[in-house]
């Protein structure tokens, strides 16, 4: 179970002997990854591997004590005037369908929410209307590795003139006070896409919607949600970049990946605790994680299943490290996607690279490679 340790003193004295023990572990990190030979990949040099250990080890104790959070959005709002804080106003109105189902399945109702702007001109004011033709990127929250890829993207991606960064509610599971699961943060991201549209000024066609991790699953949801909906003034977008999906929300251990990479990238702790799996359910049926809403790469239904979903989606962007654990899952993904959409599906998968690896400015060359992949896919956009 995770988070054994939350309450004080226990958390004190776990964490006193848990940095202790993980001390005593460094020599053995050293050894085991002193020839290249022994290191999880062979390309990789002796300070990436025991980045990696480091990682693995640090997020091991983060699950038994506690997680990091963001500041609470009131408090955001108060430097908003350096930060590019925006608040974003609810959209009861456009929560229908399935997710309207799961939000009254799981007492989740629409809330106030907000965002940051991230430009390359520091005089840009936040929030400013777009200009004729401007094109966009959307992606967030703004505390979580996405940060940094997002000041990768502005200065690679001269396509993206600005970038907005959702702030959606985490879910919170036990042993903790559960709070806003599935699809808290979709119904808040929903939100955000009409604030772009409609407050903004931002065309559709002009908005690339992006995310990373599981936020990169959300934003395949809100596409999907869009392509289903068909909201009046609100159309899709005009494409969809996909960064590392987890694309099986359940995190199964059968298929070859997942055992494969265990070494190779720093989520092994994460996944086995099953924290974000739970929170996210809620009071859902632990089936609905094998199904296209939650888990699109999942193995555990047909690709008919899915067959003519994707048909509507706009041209897409998949990135995945090769060294992940669910880069399976993110193939099973890019073949359902491929069937319906042919071409427009762009699949870049870089050698030797872990989860997530542009949200790390240190894991170079692979991540300067990737941002040139998104460049030129994204120069090839209408």
């Amino acid at each position: 179970m995770a988070f054994k340790f939350h309450r004080q003193p226990q958390k004190t004295i776990y964490l006193i002997f848990s940095v202790l023990f993980l001390l005593l572990r460094i020599p053995f990190w050293v050894l085991r990854n002193l020839l290249p030979s022994w290191r999880p990949r062979r390309q990789w040099s002796f300070g990436r591997s025991l980045l990696v250990e480091f990682i693995n080890a640090a997020t091991a104790i983060m699950l038994q004590t506690s997680l990091p959070a963001p500041e609470p959005l009131e408090k955001m709002a108060q430097s908003a005037d350096k930060t590019g804080f925006v608040w974003v106003d609810p959209a009861p109105n456009l929560v229908a369908g399935d997710i309207k189902r799961f939000a009254e399945l799981n007492g989740v109702k629409s809330a106030r929410a907000g965002g940051f702007w991230y430009t390359r001109k520091s005089d840009n004011p936040a929030g400013q209307k777009a200009s004729p033709g401007e094109k966009m990127g959307s992606g967030g929250p703004s505390f979580s590795p996405s940060a940094v890829m997002f000041k990768g993207l502005l200065e690679h991606v001269p396509q993206f003139s600005r970038i907005f960064a959702m702030e959606y509610r985490l879910a919170v599971g036990h042993p903790f006070s559960t709070a806003n699961p599935f699809p808290a943060a979709l119904i808040d991201v929903i939100a955000g896409y009409r604030y772009l549209v409609e407050e903004t000024g931002f065309e559709p066609r002009n908005i690339i919607i992006s995310g990373d991790s599981a936020g990169a699953i959300l934003a395949y949801q809100l596409t999907r949600y869009l392509a289903v909906e068909d909201f009046p003034g609100l159309h899709n977008a005009g494409a969809l970049l996909l960064l590392s999906p987890s694309a099986d929300s359940a995190l199964r251990r059968n298929i070859d990946s997942m055992r494969e990479n265990t070494r190779s990238d720093y989520v092994a702790t994460w996944f086995d605790a099953a924290y974000g799996v739970n929170a996210l359910l809620g009071s859902l049926s632990p089936d609905e994680l094998d199904k296209p809403w939650l888990s699109p790469g999942s193995i555990m239904f047909e690709d008919a299943t899915v067959q003519g979903m994707f048909k509507s989606f706009p041209p897409t962007f998949i990135l995945a490290g090769e060294a992940e654990m669910s880069r399976d899952s993110m193939r099973i993904l890019r073949d359902r996607m491929t069937a319906d959409m042919g071409d427009k599906v762009t699949y870049v998968e870089v050698a030797n690279a872990p989860h997530d690896f542009l949200g790390l400015a240190i894991l170079e060359p692979e991540r300067s490679e990737a941002l040139r992949e998104i460049e030129k896919w994204a120069a090839g956009l209408d």
